[in-house]
């Protein structure tokens, strides 16, 4: 019975481990993406559509890669996001003539609905406590990045850049503190499981 329990323990283990390493690679290429559009501030509005893309479908095909190489913990929720991430990114690649405000409103109707997904997936992926609040966090500031470009359409350029920059910015740390914090909490657990038992002493 034990080792039933033991071989349930480290499948779980396995599982959520797939879950935090699609993470926290979604979160450093949110990040790369996020950082090179602050480092070229004279990027062409056809690079930037094009950088954005590959930078979904990227994500997307993450996503879809570890739903797919076996058992995840959360495998429809990866699954989900990940067509969301290819589905935008596909709009978009074949879309080249887009102009600046549909990209912004494209943008902000993308980041409104990760930030509803991501929301639900702090309730239905398998993490607690703090990975938690850092999912539901990272969700309502998918969400209010999305209004934020509803409501500032004639910003300019500049104002466009950064927007873009700060959502993937701000997508990929939470994506990275969520994978990083699902390992700990996954070495404290195994630890009391398999820890040795506490003594009760003699009164």
């Amino acid at each position: 019975m034990d080792s039933l329990f033991e071989e349930a323990g480290q499948m779980a283990g396995t599982q959520l481990k797939k879950l935090r390493w699609a993470l926290g690679i979604n979160g450093i290429l949110s990040i790369a993406f996020g950082v090179i559009v602050i480092a070229w501030p004279g990027i062409s509005l056809f690079a930037l559509t094009i950088l954005f893309g590959a930078w979904l479908l990227a994500r997307g095909i993450v996503g879809i890669a570890s739903a797919i190489s076996g058992s995840v913990a959360g495998r429809g929720w990866i699954v989900f996001v990940s067509l969301l991430d290819i589905a935008v990114g596909v709009i978009v690649f074949v879309w080249p003539g887009i102009s600046a405000l549909a990209l912004l409103y494209v943008i902000g109707a993308y980041a409104i609905v990760l930030g509803i997904i991501t929301i639900g997936g702090a309730f239905w992926l398998p993490f607690s406590g703090g990975d938690t609040v850092l999912l539901v966090l990272g969700g309502i500031a998918s969400i209010l990045f999305g209004i934020v470009m509803f409501a500032m359409p004639s910003g300019g350029a500049l104002v466009l850049l950064a927007l873009i920059a700060a959502f993937a910015l701000v997508t990929g740390l939470w994506e990275l503190a969520v994978a990083i914090d699902g390992k700990r909490m996954l070495e404290k657990r195994m630890n009391r499981a398999l820890g040795p038992p506490k003594t009760q002493t003699a009164s």
